[in-house]
């Protein structure tokens, strides 16, 4: 008897772990505690939070100096994945304020994926920060127009206009439109702000987001 119920709880123990370790992103879930147990990151710091436009952006302290950013995106994030982290990447941070770049991946990830999935989700993550950090602000960055993903451009014009939408009105929140200031004069995306993947940015586009971002960011 002892030793049928040893098993039982040792293949629950390897159950649970092995669905734990096959969840989505997990690995860059425990490279982010890794970091934080080498080095403690600042409490009351901007923390930016989203997919991979944030994850390249790899020396984004240096494009805002005089703020304290704390960097958690994650390639290949949709917004349900930073909800399904929300204790991981946000709560532990304890931020001043919340810098959201997500919902691209979402939307491209299928043709039934509507705009307004989208934004129910982004509500759902607003409602999560908000909850827990009353006072933080919380900041949209526009999903931006890839040429890549040209063919979602419409829905992710619908989505950013709602999310806009719902943010007015909200305390201490912001939205910034990047994607009308990543379009050249025929309404279609510029191309030389891109790699190669015409997805993920260069510095010239990194440049854009400076310059629409900084005067949201926090004062500190």
């Amino acid at each position: 008897m002892r030793n049928t119920l040893y098993c039982f709880l040792l293949l629950l123990f390897v159950s649970i772990r092995t669905t734990a370790q096959d969840l989505p992103f997990a690995n860059d879930i425990r490279e982010f505690k890794k970091m934080d147990s080498i080095s403690a990151p600042p409490q009351n710091a901007i923390l930016f939070i989203g997919s991979s436009s944030f994850t390249l952006w790899k020396d984004v302290a240096d494009y805002f100096p005089g703020h304290t950013i704390v960097n958690r995106g994650f390639g290949g994030s949709q917004l349900t994945d930073v909800i399904r982290y929300s204790n991981d990447i946000i709560v532990p941070y304890r931020p001043a304020q919340v810098v959201i770049y997500c919902g691209e991946n979402d939307i491209s990830s299928s043709d039934a994926i509507a705009a307004t999935t989208v934004v129910k989700r982004f509500e759902q993550l607003y409602s999560i920060i908000r909850n827990r950090f009353p006072g933080a602000g919380i900041v949209y960055v526009s999903m931006k127009p890839s040429p890549s993903r040209k063919k979602f451009m419409p829905k992710m014009v619908e989505a950013n206009a709602r999310i806009r939408h719902f943010l007015q009105g909200k305390r201490n929140t912001a939205f910034i439109d990047v994607y009308s200031k990543m379009l050249d004069r025929n309404g279609e995306p510029l191309k030389d702000i891109y790699l190669d993947d015409s997805l993920h940015m260069n510095a010239k586009g990194y440049a854009i987001w400076q310059k629409e971002i900084k005067p949201y960011l926090l004062k500190q």
